[in-house]
């Protein structure tokens, strides 16, 4: 088993629709993900969550309805191993503010996706976080 080198957190940002839950999905060239980003030095998990979601979706006003439950990836490309918080939004806008040290947004695209739809877009290393929290999800009446 790889040994763990860097430690990346994020949020699985969700909102309820008419249709059902859907999760922001970010795309940068050709993959998927959800805000995340590497823990800074002295930073909680939780607070760099908060910061990547702030950062890569404008996202301010996240719900951590489901507490401070996690879920971890694989570890994947080199030892790196991401945690996931679960939390709802109100924004249907997406907006990927500019990154001032690229000059640019860090993602190509950003899309509300039923559950069917992130499956067949995110890759394998993510599909453990999608069952985790479809399974929070089930049973949580749409408003």
């Amino acid at each position: 088993m790889s040994a763990v080198k860097v430690r990346a957190a994020g949020v699985v940002p969700v909102r309820r629709t008419a249709a059902g839950w859907r999760v922001l999905g970010l795309r940068c060239y050709r993959n998927w993900d959800f805000p995340k980003g590497v823990v800074e030095p002295g930073e909680s998990l939780r607070e760099t969550a908060l910061r990547e979601a702030r950062e890569e979706a404008a996202l301010d006003d996240l719900a951590f309805r489901w507490g401070e439950a996690t879920v971890d990836t694989p570890v994947y490309s080199r030892g790196k191993v991401a945690t996931y918080f679960l939390a709802e939004t109100a924004r249907e806008a997406i907006e990927l503010p500019v990154n001032p040290e690229l000059g640019h947004p860090e993602h190509h695209e950003g899309r509300w996706l039923g559950f069917a739809e992130a499956r067949e877009l995110f890759p394998a290393r993510l599909q453990g976080v999608l069952s985790w929290v479809q399974e929070r999800l089930e049973g949580v009446e749409s408003r």
